[in-house]
């Protein structure tokens, strides 16, 4: 059977890989950067006599997404092609310039998940920002978003809070796949890169992961399933407490918890919330690392019931309410070590939902973010690339 979808990589050498013959060209990529045969995009470049691959570069997680969230990544040499890889991770987020005079074009192949914190594609506007500044044409092979591209939820980065999980005012779900961001950010925010953008053929905005036919691959350790990354945009706000989101187990993002959480009495105060499409399961676990490591944690799972009714980004504001206020003496918010402002005010894009929780005024603060997710979502359109 073969894939609904045709990949960015398949139609760009397919259409337009000949007019890029005899230049120097780089590839951003990871694992995920494949063919709907999952040949690799490494390899199909470098075994196509039109392209002459120089140099790979790698996103957080490395080349081969097995290192950990925020490990540092060191400059290393691809061990099939011997090409060098540099690392856009860690101390070097943006390209340097002796990294720019590799390449006469770059591609970009990875996958993102749907999310605002996912860090791929902010590699990705970093590099493009470098390719403006030297005169350099960057090319975005599309891939789906995952989740979809119908839904827009959550609040828009203010200018004070943009990091690394939050470089632009865009919201926790987006909606859009790479190829549209890629536009986004190159008109709104002033990069004016030379841009290409391979579209998909067949990809439609109601499709998700698995509606493409096409085989999946997680984009990093934690990426494990598809309603992990339904539950994602949601429930990656609990990184910034000392509550566990899950990882160090087989189900990030889907359960949390902590040693001084009650998980039945969590699982029933959260179920009287009635949020759509989520049920909320007592549960107990124990990390193998980051929080609470070899510590036997209590919370819940969150199993979703009905994908087309979650309010992913709403439930996790939720779920991060009903921790709070039943457990208030336990709950710290966790600080960044690359910034003044707490981790979870990096992660929700402002510390205006923190406040929200403090204050017990969630209900208005929800009101105006319905309002900025709208607004986003009309100023989208013309970046659109997909019909429904």
């Amino acid at each position: 059977m073969s894939a609904a979808v045709k990949l960015g990589i398949e139609m760009f050498l397919s259409t337009c890989a000949d007019q890029y013959a005899g230049k120097r060209v780089g590839l951003i990529t990871n694992q995920t950067g494949t063919n709907s045969r999952l040949i690799t995009t490494i390899q199909l470049l470098h075994e196509d006599p039109r392209i002459n691959l120089t140099v790979l570069f790698a996103p957080e997680h490395g080349i081969t997404a097995v290192a950990k969230e925020g490990e540092k990544l060191s400059n290393s040499i691809h061990r099939e092609t011997g090409l060098p890889v540099y690392s856009l991770y860690g101390d070097t987020k943006k390209p340097k310039d002796e990294m720019m005079s590799t390449f006469d074009v770059i591609l970009f192949d990875l996958q993102d998940i749907g999310a605002r914190y996912y860090t791929y594609i902010y590699t990705m506007a970093y590099m493009m920002q470098a390719c403006a500044k030297h005169d350099k044409e960057i090319i975005v092979l599309d891939r789906p978003n995952p989740i979809g591209g119908e839904v827009v939820e959550g609040n828009l980065v203010e200018e004070n809070f943009r990091s690394f999980v939050g470089l632009y005012p865009i919201p926790n779900r987006h909606g859009m796949t790479v190829g549209e961001l890629a536009k986004y950010f190159n008109e709104e925010f002033n990069i004016h890169c030379t841009l290409t953008v391979v579209k998909m053929e067949g990809w439609r905005r109601q499709m998700s992961v698995m509606d493409t036919g096409l085989p999946w691959i997680p984009p990093s350790p934690n990426t494990t399933n598809y309603h992990m990354m339904l539950l994602y945009t949601g429930t990656c706000l609990i990184e910034g407490m000392n509550v566990s989101e899950g990882r160090g187990t087989t189900q990030p993002f889907e359960i949390v918890g902590a040693p001084f959480i009650d998980g039945g009495q969590l699982q029933q105060t959260f179920n009287a919330i009635g949020l759509p499409g989520v049920k909320a399961r007592a549960i107990s676990f124990k990390p193998t690392y980051q929080k609470y490591k070899d510590e036997t944690c209590q919370g819940i799972q969150l199993h979703v019931t009905s994908p087309s009714e979650l309010e992913s980004w709403k439930t996790g504001v939720y779920l991060v309410k009903t921790i709070y206020d039943l457990y208030l003496d336990h709950i710290v918010f966790l600080r960044s070590d690359l910034s003044r402002h707490p981790m979870f005010d990096l992660i929700s894009g402002s510390d205006k939902l923190r406040n929200a929780i403090l204050q017990g005024e969630i209900s208005p603060y929800l009101d105006r973010v319905e309002k900025a997710s709208k607004e986003f979502k009309e100023k989208r359109k013309s970046y659109l690339l997909y019909s429904t």
